[in-house]
């Protein structure tokens, strides 16, 4: 029997600044505006995609209009896409599983022409029957 895997996916904005740094140095403050891309899974059928944005926002907003390398999650951690795509996948992944969905993949971009993507799909995903019983 086919099992079909039902996925939502969001695009979320933010601009905000960084410095890659190098061995070398720290590389020129640059803004950018940053494209996020969560793809979901719910347990329900259907979402509330307001509810689940609102969530999502929470983690995303507060990179919002910030220099990246001030802030605690980036003191120690190079701000380059790579390690901005960790940092949002941890956040964004602890939200959603809290609101009973879960992160499949999430691409993060700085510029038109590039991202990084970290993909789950091979996650063990809830069918909705599972979901229920743990509710009760």
């Amino acid at each position: 029997m086919m099992v079909k895997q039902r996925s939502y996916k969001i695009k979320s904005y933010v601009n905000a600044s960084h410095a890659v740094r190098w061995k070398s140095g720290t590389g020129k403050k640059h803004n950018h505006t940053w494209e996020i891309t969560c793809e979901l899974h719910v347990a329900e059928a259907m979402v509330s995609f307001f509810d689940i944005e609102k969530s999502l926002h929470r983690a995303i907003d507060a990179l919002s209009g910030k220099y990246l390398n001030d802030l605690p999650e980036f003191k120690t951690v190079n701000p380059t896409v790579e390690n901005v795509t960790e940092y949002l996948f941890n956040e964004i992944d602890a939200i959603l599983r809290a609101s009973g969905a879960m992160l499949l993949r999430i691409e993060v971009s700085d510029s038109p022409t590039r991202a990084y993507c970290i993909d789950v799909t091979d996650r063990k995903l809830p069918i909705e029957s599972e979901t229920k019983s743990e509710q009760k």
